[in-house]
């Protein structure tokens, strides 16, 4: 069973720690056969398409769609990290770390 929080999470750290961590889950042994058979590339490919179902929902003007789909995408990211770790390529905190350089970098104002 999925290690789940013994509380709801309430931050958005606290939700992105559980989301990220229900990504790695569905990998493990005790997670999901379909989603360890994705590969990072695959998520990848998923994330394009939810993509453009947010653009759509935006398109609409839907906000809780549009909520919806920003999910859908962030959780296909994560999906991705999971495998990219899994598969040796990178790791999250260092996807995390050179997002978070390279926006510094490039808003030198900040």
């Amino acid at each position: 069973m999925y290690p789940h929080w013994t509380c709801t999470p309430e931050t958005e750290q606290e939700w992105f720690q559980a989301l990220a961590s229900l990504a790695r889950y569905l990998r493990s042994p005790e997670g999901c056969p379909w989603d360890r058979e994705q590969t990072s590339r695959d998520f990848s490919r998923f994330a394009v398409e939810e993509g453009r179902e947010l653009l759509e929902a935006f398109d609409e003007a839907d906000n809780d769609e549009i909520e919806e789909e920003f999910g859908d995408v962030l959780f296909c990211l994560l999906g991705a990290a999971a495998a990219a770790e899994a598969e040796g390529r990178f790791q999250l905190r260092g996807a995390l770390m050179r997002a978070h350089e390279k926006m510094i970098r490039r808003h030198e104002h900040v």
